[in-house]
C-alpha cells in the first residue's frame, strides 16, 4: 500500500491523528526534503526512516519504490506542506501504482488552494487551478488563457516573483478585477488582501522583499 500522507502548510496542529499514526507505521517514508520532513518528525516525536523522492529522482526512484510495494511494503509519501502530488512530486508514482495493480490511499488534511479560496472572498462555487506559472516559456500565453477563464482561478507564486506576477495579471486581466494575496496561511502572521489587481499591485510594488508563500486568487473574467 502506498499512502499518500498531507502534512501541515504552517500550523502543525493541523495534522491529523491518523497522519500521525501513519508516519509512525509505514516501512519508511518519500520526503520532498529530508530536512523539512525531518523537523516535523523531531517535532511529532517519530522515528522513522526518510528516503529523497523529488523532482530530480523521481523517474529514476519509480522501479526499486513498486518492488517495494510489490514485496508487501507500506510506503509513506510526504510533500515539504500540504497534500502530495499536488505541485509537488507524486503523480508520476501514483499513476505507475494504478497500472500495476498496486493499491493507493491518501490521508487527507490541509491544502493551500482550498484554504485560499475559503477566506479569499472571490466567488468559489467553480474554480480553475493553476499552481505556478512557468518563469519564461509559455508564461504570457498561460496569463493571457487566465484572464479569458469565466471560473475563479488560483496561482501559487513565490515571494521573489509576486510582484512580478502581480503586475502581469493586471496587465492581463485589467485593473480592477478583483483579487485576494493569501501570504503565510495558518501560520502566525497570515495575511490576506482583498481588492482591485492594480491596488495589490501597488501594495507590493512598495514594499523591498516580499516574505512567505503566497497563494493569489483572482475572479474570472465576467464581459
Amino acid at each position: 500500500m502506498l499512502y499518500l500522507i498531507s502534512t501541515p502548510i504552517g500550523n502543525l496542529e493541523d495534522i491529523s491523528p491518523r497522519a500521525v499514526r501513519t508516519l509512525g507505521e509505514v516501512d519508511y517514508l518519500l520526503v520532498e526534503d529530508s530536512r523539512v520532513t525531518g523537523n516535523l518528525l523531531k517535532k511529532l516525536e517519530i522515528d522513522q526512516r526518510m528516503v529523497p523522492f523529488h523532482a530530480h529522482n523521481e523517474h529514476k526512484k519509480l522501479d526499486s519504490i513498486l518492488g517495494d510495494l510489490q514485496a508487501g511494503k507500506k510506503i509513506g509519501l510526504v510533500s515539504d506542506a500540504g497534500s502530495p502530488g499536488i505541485s509537488d512530486p507524486g503523480f508520476l508514482l501514483v499513476r505507475a501504482c494504478r497500472q500495476s495493480g498496486l493499491q493507493v490511499t491518501a490521508i487527507p488534511g490541509a491544502t493551500a488552494v482550498i484554504t485560499a479560496l475559503s477566506i479569499s472572498g472571490i466567488p468559489c462555487d467553480r474554480y480553475y487551478f493553476e499552481g505556478f506559472l512557468p518563469h519564461k516559456k509559455g508564461r504570457k500565453k498561460r496569463l493571457e488563457f487566465l484572464a479569458q477563464l469565466p471560473e475563479t482561478f488560483v496561482l501559487f507564486e513565490s515571494p521573489y516573483r509576486v510582484k512580478k506576477c502581480l503586475k502581469e495579471l493586471t496587465d492581463h486581466c485589467g485593473p480592477t478585477r478583483l483579487a485576494a494575496i493569501c501570504r503565510e496561511l495558518t501560520k502566525m502572521h497570515e495575511e490576506v488582501l482583498y481588492g482591485e489587481l492594480s491596488e495589490l499591485a501597488a501594495i507590493y510594488e512598495n514594499q523591498k522583499e516580499p516574505r512567505g508563500e503566497f497563494v493569489l486568487v483572482v475572479e474570472g473574467n465576467k464581459d
